[in-house]
């Protein structure tokens, strides 16, 4: 089975952000859909291990921050590369609002941003799905949003010429220097599996 294909599903890219007891978090997902139109619900869908994910499970409550061709790798490294458990993203990071629901959204490099509470929550193995009611919403410019297929050509730094060998993950370019990838592998920079890595050297 070729899995290349699944890159040529036609992704946007957003932060998703969540607030408990004071605390914010955000991560960086690719899975955000309308399901319905009356009442307006959403669906996204979250890998298990994010620390935002606890945080929805507990608040039922998140916002969806809609990223452009405009923003760069370090927000995606920012949000995306890190956990939250053990770091403060928003200590250092300033550019965002809260919105009515207490939660905050990222206001660099988006064109709008919506709040949303769960109705539903599916479990998908690797993945929650979470179905929420659209409660609030904002456009604030009309610049293209940034697809997974633009985030790969223009966004992400290319790989580097190296005589490591191994695995390299395709997702964030972090090297595995061993000559076996185990099958349940996950990588420890941005939570992808082994599904997503391809030999090198």
């Amino acid at each position: 089975m070729d899995t290349k294909a699944l890159f040529n599903i036609g992704y946007g890219l957003y932060v998703l952000t969540a607030e408990n007891e004071g605390k914010d978090n955000g991560c960086i997902i690719n899975t955000v859909m309308q399901v319905t139109s009356d009442p307006c619900q959403i669906a996204i869908a979250v890998n298990k291990r994010n620390f935002t994910t606890e945080m929805i499970q507990k608040t039922r409550k998140f916002n969806i921050s809609i990223l452009t061709e405009s923003a760069k790798f370090d927000i995606f490294e920012h949000f995306g590369f890190h956990s939250g458990r053990d770091s403060d993203k928003f200590a250092d990071f300033f550019d965002t609002k809260r919105s009515p629901n207490g939660v905050l959204y990222i206001t660099q490099n988006t064109n709008s941003y919506m709040s949303a509470y769960v109705q539903q929550e599916i479990d998908l193995g690797t993945h929650i799905m979470f179905i929420a009611q659209l409660v609030a919403a904002e456009c604030f410019n009309d610049e293209p949003t940034a697809t997974y297929t633009y985030y790969q050509k223009n966004i992400k730094p290319k790989p580097q010429n190296t005589n490591k060998k191994g695995w390299r993950c395709k997702i964030c370019g972090f090297i595995y220097e061993e000559d076996i990838l185990p099958a349940d592998y996950i990588c420890p920079v941005c939570k992808h599996g082994a599904i997503d890595f391809e030999r090198i050297g």
